[in-house]
């Protein structure tokens, strides 16, 4: 079965095709030919997910999914989150939006925070959210080299590296993305009898 997902960030894409496995085929918006940067102008991840989503099916016609995900941060009043990509600026700069939050929690004593992610699927036009959660700590300085965003500053709970420390698999035990993409996928695999 063939789905759209509405990215072109390689890294999303290689996270969800790891998790889905080979019974679908998800298809980015490059192979699917089309060139289109759909804005997030609402105040949730709900809402920006279901813009990324209306918009390709009302374009494509086909089965598709976005999601939108978001970082939290207590001591921020829930910031950057749905703000997360673009934080720092509209250059979308994961090294400058990661060098603002430090800044920002200079001398912070509560570090807690939590990585959200909702996906929106539409499926035969019939729209359908998935929500995952991980929480966590804010680090003092970026560790480690993988991932991307703010994965070198975010330990998720039961951790004791961050997320840019580990490989996909271990990232995947504790990731707000693979928890919302498992009941994604698992109402894929029952809806779709695969």
């Amino acid at each position: 079965m063939k789905l759209i997902f509405a990215t072109n960030n390689q890294n999303k894409v290689k996270e969800f095709r790891s998790l889905l496995g080979d019974h679908f085929e998800i298809i980015t918006l490059s192979e699917a030919g089309m060139d289109i940067d759909i804005p997030e102008p609402h105040d949730t991840l709900e809402e920006n997910a279901r813009e990324k989503s209306s918009t390709i099916h009302h374009i494509t016609g086909e089965n598709c999914f976005a999601e939108d995900s978001g970082l939290e941060i207590t001591a921020l009043n829930g910031a950057p989150g749905v703000l997360s990509a673009r934080y720092a600026g509209e250059q979308k700069e994961a090294a400058d939006n990661i060098v603002k939050v430090l800044q920002e929690m200079e001398g912070e004593a509560d570090r807690s925070a939590q990585f959200r992610t909702v996906i929106s699927l539409i499926l035969n036009g019939q729209e359908y959210q998935f929500e995952g959660i991980c929480t966590g700590q804010i680090t003092i300085a970026p560790l480690g080299e993988k991932g991307f965003g703010y994965d070198p500053i975010f330990v998720p709970e039961g951790a004791t590296k961050t997320y840019a420390e580990m490989d996909l698999a271990e990232k995947n035990q504790y990731s707000q993305r693979a928890r919302a993409f498992a009941k994604f996928a698992a109402f894929l695999k029952q809806t779709t009898n695969v």
